[in-house]
């Protein structure tokens, strides 16, 4: 059996040498610093990137397992959820026989941040934290790849050019998930299509369940192989996206058929994502799959009517569908997603607003599709 190596999340033995190598990458200093003091350039910021280097050295010295690196982070999460959330809850979770592992199939909002919040509530529910999925066309630089790896990710190799290719890497990736629950008994994260529903539309990809079927035995029942993997749609809700008005203007661009992608601007989405403010953020568990199913289109519909039904609707989803009356909402809350999207409507085009606001807006109408 394939050991997996080109694609699973790094084991303790290389935690290490993978530390060593980003205390030893400038450019993962600099972006640190970024982060930080983003008007901080020149000899000001060389000077500071020798003395954080230190600092890491130090740091991260006592660290020699993936679980102390991730106690490490989970020190970044606190900050990053005490500063830039209003409000980090959940629900659901208590339905779930965590003993046993599941497969998370959740939307897709966020680069980073929303395997992050279902790993970092898994943790203080006294879970394992998840394996990720993540896509290797994130993984443009070597320490991106080394952080994500040394943070239980694992790569879906989208790169490929042929069919052959292509299917190749589906098989490897159908038999390394099948594998982490199985075998390894680890939770594993996956997002429900590739890439962010920038338009705020949460449908699950069928292409997925066929690509996580791909190893089932030709003598087992497709429902029974569905079932095997307890998939458990969830339901990711931010009041705020940092991302939004970016995603707006690449969504009028696309429009306009004059969108090209930048190099790294994915990890330019990553940075607004942490540290951009959300308000309150809400992940809800639905139970996992157990019905008869006799094709990747009816769990694809399944994970839909759980993600889309189960989607926490916030304020700004009401105002931006124009249905706040029907809501019961505070009218502060009302009052403070009107300022929200007016202050946005003064620094976009006319068209990047309507897109910005149908974002918000889908939601609510899809909701009312799906039931």
């Amino acid at each position: 059996m394939s050991d997996f190596s080109s694609i699973r999340p790094y084991q303790d033995a290389e935690v290490k040498p993978t530390l060593e190598r980003l205390v030893n990458t400038p450019e993962l200093l600099h972006t640190l610093i970024g982060f930080r003091y983003p008007k901080l350039s020149g000899w000001r910021k060389s000077l500071l990137a020798i003395g954080l280097k230190a600092y890491l050295r130090w740091r991260l010295r006592n660290i020699d397992s993936v679980y102390q690196f991730q106690l490490e982070v989970e020190s970044y999460m606190d900050h990053m959820i005490k500063t830039t959330t209003s409000e980090l809850s959940s629900s659901g979770l208590d339905s779930l026989d965590l003993s046993q592992p599941h497969l998370f199939i959740s939307n897709h909002r966020d680069i980073a941040l929303d395997p992050a919040f279902v790993s970092y509530i898994l943790h203080h529910s006294g879970q394992d934290t998840v394996q990720i999925a993540i896509g290797d066309n994130l993984l443009t630089k070597p320490w991106v790849s080394d952080l994500m790896r040394l943070n239980r990710s694992f790569i879906v190799k989208r790169s490929a050019s042929t069919k052959r290719d292509k299917l190749k890497n589906s098989r490897e990736l159908s038999a390394y998930i099948h594998h982490a629950i199985t075998e390894l008994g680890d939770h594993i994260w996956i997002a429900q299509r590739e890439g962010r529903a920038k338009d705020g539309v949460d449908l699950t990809n069928a292409a997925l369940i066929s690509m996580l079927s791909l190893n089932r035995s030709k003598s087992q029942p497709f429902s029974e192989f569905i079932k095997q993997l307890n998939i458990v749609p969830v339901s990711i809700s931010y009041e705020f996206d940092p991302c939004d008005e970016a995603k707006a203007n690449e969504l009028v661009a696309q429009q306009q058929g004059h969108y090209a992608k930048q190099e790294h601007e994915d990890i330019l989405s990553i940075s607004r994502g942490i540290t951009g403010h959300k308000g309150r953020v809400h992940l809800h568990f639905s139970p996992a799959l157990q019905g008869e199913y006799h094709s990747a289109k009816q769990v694809a519909e399944e994970l839909d009517r759980a993600i889309i039904g189960n989607y926490q609707l916030m304020p700004t989803n009401w105002v931006a569908a124009g249905r706040s009356e029907q809501a019961s909402l505070n009218p502060r809350d009302v009052d403070h997603a009107q300022r929200y999207f007016e202050a946005k409507a003064s620094t976009l085009s006319a068209e990047a607003v309507e897109q910005l606001l149908a974002m918000y807006a889908n939601p609510v109408l899809y909701k009312d599709k799906v039931f």
